[in-house]
Protein backbone atom coordinates (compact mmCIF):
# COMPACT_ATOMS: atom_id res chain seq x y z
CA UNK A 1 0.00 0.00 0.00
CA UNK A 2 2.81 2.33 0.89
CA UNK A 3 4.53 1.51 -2.38
CA UNK A 4 1.42 2.40 -4.37
CA UNK A 5 0.88 5.67 -2.48
CA UNK A 6 4.47 6.71 -3.10
CA UNK A 7 4.58 5.52 -6.69
CA UNK A 8 3.99 9.03 -8.02
CA UNK A 9 7.17 10.15 -6.29
CA UNK A 10 9.35 7.74 -8.19
CA UNK A 11 7.52 8.41 -11.46
CA UNK A 12 8.08 12.14 -10.95
CA UNK A 13 11.77 11.61 -10.34
CA UNK A 14 11.98 9.41 -13.46
CA UNK A 15 10.13 11.70 -15.90
CA UNK A 16 11.02 15.08 -14.39
CA UNK A 17 14.30 14.54 -12.49
CA UNK A 18 15.45 18.16 -12.52
CA UNK A 19 12.14 19.69 -11.52
CA UNK A 20 11.38 17.10 -8.88
CA UNK A 21 14.95 17.11 -7.54
CA UNK A 22 14.85 20.89 -7.27
CA UNK A 23 11.61 20.79 -5.28
CA UNK A 24 12.90 18.20 -2.85
CA UNK A 25 16.29 19.91 -2.50
CA UNK A 26 14.57 23.20 -1.71
CA UNK A 27 12.41 21.46 0.88
CA UNK A 28 15.44 19.86 2.50
CA UNK A 29 17.40 23.13 2.58
CA UNK A 30 14.45 24.95 4.16
CA UNK A 31 14.21 22.27 6.83
CA UNK A 32 10.81 21.08 5.69
CA UNK A 33 9.68 17.52 6.32
CA UNK A 34 10.28 15.13 3.44
CA UNK A 35 7.78 12.62 4.75
CA UNK A 36 5.25 13.96 2.28
CA UNK A 37 7.55 12.91 -0.53
CA UNK A 38 7.47 9.28 0.41
CA UNK A 39 9.74 9.34 3.47
CA UNK A 40 12.86 10.08 1.40
CA UNK A 41 15.61 11.34 3.69
CA UNK A 42 18.18 14.00 2.82
CA UNK A 43 21.01 11.49 2.14
CA UNK A 44 18.66 9.60 -0.21
CA UNK A 45 17.66 12.88 -1.79
CA UNK A 46 21.25 13.72 -2.64
CA UNK A 47 21.93 10.25 -4.02
CA UNK A 48 20.58 10.98 -7.53
CA UNK A 49 22.87 14.04 -7.58
CA UNK A 50 26.23 12.85 -6.18
CA UNK A 51 28.03 15.93 -7.44
CA UNK A 52 26.12 18.01 -4.88
CA UNK A 53 28.07 16.35 -2.06
CA UNK A 54 31.28 17.87 -3.45
CA UNK A 55 29.92 21.39 -2.98
CA UNK A 56 28.62 20.47 0.46
CA UNK A 57 32.04 19.25 1.60
CA UNK A 58 33.87 22.25 0.16
CA UNK A 59 31.48 24.64 1.85
CA UNK A 60 31.84 23.03 5.26
CA UNK A 61 35.58 22.22 5.16
CA UNK A 62 37.54 24.70 7.28
CA UNK A 63 40.50 26.29 5.53
CA UNK A 64 43.76 25.39 7.24
CA UNK A 65 45.71 28.45 8.33
CA UNK A 66 49.39 28.38 7.32
CA UNK A 67 51.81 30.63 9.19
CA UNK A 68 55.45 31.43 8.49
CA UNK A 69 58.27 32.24 10.87
CA UNK A 70 61.94 32.70 10.05
CA UNK A 71 65.14 32.92 12.03
CA UNK A 72 68.82 32.05 12.21
CA UNK A 73 68.26 29.35 14.85
CA UNK A 74 71.97 29.26 15.66
CA UNK A 75 72.83 27.34 18.85
CA UNK A 76 69.22 26.20 19.21
CA UNK A 77 67.86 26.92 22.70
CA UNK A 78 64.54 26.91 24.56
CA UNK A 79 63.81 30.48 23.43
CA UNK A 80 63.71 29.24 19.83
CA UNK A 81 61.48 26.33 20.80
CA UNK A 82 59.09 28.61 22.69
CA UNK A 83 58.87 30.97 19.74
CA UNK A 84 58.02 28.14 17.34
CA UNK A 85 55.48 26.77 19.82
CA UNK A 86 53.73 30.15 19.98
CA UNK A 87 53.83 30.54 16.20
CA UNK A 88 52.22 27.12 15.66
CA UNK A 89 49.42 28.11 18.06
CA UNK A 90 48.47 30.95 15.67
CA UNK A 91 47.69 28.57 12.81
CA UNK A 92 47.26 24.97 11.74
CA UNK A 93 50.52 24.51 9.83
CA UNK A 94 53.86 26.14 10.60
CA UNK A 95 56.39 26.79 7.84
CA UNK A 96 59.83 27.85 9.09
CA UNK A 97 62.44 29.72 7.09
CA UNK A 98 66.08 29.15 8.09
CA UNK A 99 68.26 32.12 7.16
CA UNK A 100 71.28 31.32 5.01
CA UNK A 101 74.87 31.48 6.27
CA UNK A 102 75.63 34.33 3.87
CA UNK A 103 72.73 36.46 5.13
CA UNK A 104 73.72 35.89 8.77
CA UNK A 105 77.34 36.87 8.07
CA UNK A 106 76.19 40.05 6.33
CA UNK A 107 73.84 41.13 9.14
CA UNK A 108 75.07 39.61 12.41
CA UNK A 109 78.44 37.92 11.87
CA UNK A 110 79.36 34.27 11.22
CA UNK A 111 77.09 31.63 12.76
CA UNK A 112 78.43 28.87 14.98
CA UNK A 113 76.37 26.17 13.22
CA UNK A 114 76.20 25.84 9.44
CA UNK A 115 72.99 25.78 7.41
CA UNK A 116 72.71 21.97 7.32
CA UNK A 117 73.06 21.71 11.10
CA UNK A 118 70.50 24.44 11.75
CA UNK A 119 68.06 22.87 9.29
CA UNK A 120 68.34 19.53 11.07
CA UNK A 121 67.63 21.12 14.45
CA UNK A 122 64.58 23.06 13.25
CA UNK A 123 63.12 20.15 11.28
CA UNK A 124 63.25 17.92 14.34
CA UNK A 125 60.89 20.07 16.41
CA UNK A 126 57.32 18.79 16.74
CA UNK A 127 55.71 22.16 15.97
CA UNK A 128 57.38 22.49 12.56
CA UNK A 129 55.49 21.16 9.53
CA UNK A 130 57.71 22.45 6.73
CA UNK A 131 61.12 24.10 6.39
CA UNK A 132 62.43 26.57 3.79
CA UNK A 133 66.21 26.65 3.50
CA UNK A 134 68.26 29.76 2.69
CA UNK A 135 65.48 32.15 3.64
CA UNK A 136 66.32 35.88 3.44
CA UNK A 137 66.98 37.79 6.65
CA UNK A 138 64.50 40.51 5.61
CA UNK A 139 61.02 39.96 4.16
CA UNK A 140 61.42 41.38 0.68
CA UNK A 141 58.47 41.98 -1.62
CA UNK A 142 59.48 39.16 -3.96
CA UNK A 143 59.91 36.68 -1.12
CA UNK A 144 56.66 37.76 0.53
CA UNK A 145 54.75 37.18 -2.71
CA UNK A 146 56.42 33.79 -2.97
CA UNK A 147 55.25 32.95 0.55
CA UNK A 148 51.68 33.97 -0.21
CA UNK A 149 51.39 32.39 -3.65
CA UNK A 150 53.70 29.36 -3.63
CA UNK A 151 53.58 28.34 0.03
CA UNK A 152 50.01 29.59 0.65
CA UNK A 153 51.06 31.46 3.79
CA UNK A 154 48.32 33.39 5.59
CA UNK A 155 50.40 35.20 8.21
CA UNK A 156 54.05 36.02 8.88
CA UNK A 157 55.09 35.68 12.52
CA UNK A 158 57.85 37.30 14.57
CA UNK A 159 58.62 38.11 18.19
CA UNK A 160 57.87 41.44 19.85
CA UNK A 161 61.57 42.36 19.88
CA UNK A 162 62.60 44.80 17.11
CA UNK A 163 64.31 43.25 14.09
CA UNK A 164 66.24 45.99 12.31
CA UNK A 165 68.36 45.81 9.18
CA UNK A 166 71.81 47.44 8.97
CA UNK A 167 70.18 50.57 7.49
CA UNK A 168 67.81 50.81 10.48
CA UNK A 169 64.62 49.74 8.69
CA UNK A 170 62.19 47.13 10.00
CA UNK A 171 62.80 43.69 8.46
CA UNK A 172 59.04 42.96 8.63
CA UNK A 173 57.74 46.32 7.42
CA UNK A 174 56.21 44.91 4.22
CA UNK A 175 54.38 42.12 6.04
CA UNK A 176 52.94 44.65 8.51
CA UNK A 177 51.89 46.94 5.68
CA UNK A 178 50.13 44.04 3.94
CA UNK A 179 48.16 43.26 7.11
CA UNK A 180 49.54 39.73 7.20
CA UNK A 181 51.76 40.07 10.27
CA UNK A 182 51.25 38.56 13.73
CA UNK A 183 53.41 38.95 16.79
CA UNK A 184 54.43 36.60 19.58
CA UNK A 185 56.11 37.15 22.94
CA UNK A 186 59.89 36.94 22.98
CA UNK A 187 61.42 34.64 25.61
CA UNK A 188 63.48 36.86 27.86
CA UNK A 189 66.88 35.96 29.28
CA UNK A 190 68.23 33.76 26.50
CA UNK A 191 69.69 34.36 23.04
CA UNK A 192 72.24 32.80 20.73
CA UNK A 193 74.33 35.97 21.04
CA UNK A 194 74.48 35.60 24.82
CA UNK A 195 75.36 31.91 24.59
CA UNK A 196 78.10 32.62 22.05
CA UNK A 197 79.44 35.43 24.21
CA UNK A 198 79.52 33.16 27.25
CA UNK A 199 81.64 30.55 25.47
CA UNK A 200 83.94 33.24 24.12
CA UNK A 201 84.54 34.63 27.61
CA UNK A 202 85.04 31.10 28.91
CA UNK A 203 87.71 30.52 26.29
CA UNK A 204 89.47 33.74 27.24
CA UNK A 205 89.35 32.83 30.93
CA UNK A 206 90.89 29.41 30.26
CA UNK A 207 93.64 30.87 28.08
CA UNK A 208 94.45 33.51 30.67
CA UNK A 209 94.96 30.80 33.26
CA UNK A 210 97.27 28.92 30.92
CA UNK A 211 99.30 31.90 29.74
CA UNK A 212 98.37 35.03 31.71
CA UNK A 213 101.28 37.17 30.52
CA UNK A 214 102.75 35.68 27.37
CA UNK A 215 99.73 36.10 25.05
CA UNK A 216 98.28 39.51 24.17
CA UNK A 217 94.51 39.92 24.59
CA UNK A 218 93.90 40.20 20.84
CA UNK A 219 95.26 36.71 20.26
CA UNK A 220 93.24 35.30 23.17
CA UNK A 221 90.03 36.39 21.44
CA UNK A 222 90.79 34.30 18.36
Amino acid sequence: MDFESNNWVWEGMYYYPRLFGGIMLTAALLGLSTSYFGGISVPTLLYPFPYLSIFYKKKHEKKRVRVYMDGCFDLMHYGHANALRQAKALGDELVVGVVSDEEIIATKGPPVLCMEERLALVSGLKWVDEVISSAPYAITEDFMNRLFNEYKIDYIIHGDDPCLLPDGTDAYALAKKAGRYKQIKRTEGVSSTDIGGFFLLLKVEILLKIAPIQLPLAKLMI
